[in-house]
């Protein structure tokens, strides 16, 4: 796994966000108007120095929204916490699993085609970090090259 360290611009990037939410069941009217905009590294990204980007390979967490290709922002300063997504080490090799302590502690993958993963008192398993953020391009024409 290669952890890409954020760049950070120099001067927030304010994008427009608009007044009134958008409904996720039946259409409502939109709002005519623009509230102030958002930065959206500082409101994404809580502990800067402490978080990076790591791009997904696989579909073990499809049912997560985590898909082959996904960008997950990773905060390693936080402490996981049961049903948080983590990233684990597993004996030098990294894997994207859902935390869960209990009744038995194991890393459960979000797509039922992938066992859960039991961890042990005193196996080779580290949570490194958490995910904090998502990062998917819906439309395809949107996609930069790799």
């Amino acid at each position: 796994m290669q952890l890409q360290r954020l760049i950070f611009p120099e001067t927030p990037v304010q994008i427009p966000i608009y007044g009134d939410t958008i409904s996720a069941g039946f259409p409502s009217p939109a709002a005519d108007y623009i509230e102030s905009g958002i930065d959206l590294v500082s409101h994404l990204i809580p502990h800067p120095s402490s978080t990076y980007t790591l791009r997904v390979a696989g579909d073990s967490m499809i049912n997560a929204g985590i898909t082959d290709g996904s960008y997950l922002l990773v905060d390693f300063s936080l402490t996981p916490q049961h049903g948080d997504i983590v990233i684990a080490n597993l004996g030098g090799e990294f894997t994207v699993k859902r935390l869960i302590t209990t009744p038995n502690a194991q890393l459960l993958p979000e797509n039922p085609a992938y066992p859960a993963i039991p961890i042990y008192d005193g196996e080779d398993i580290e949570i490194v970090g958490v995910v904090i953020t998502i990062i998917k391009t819906l439309h395809r024409n949107h996609v930069r090259p790799r």
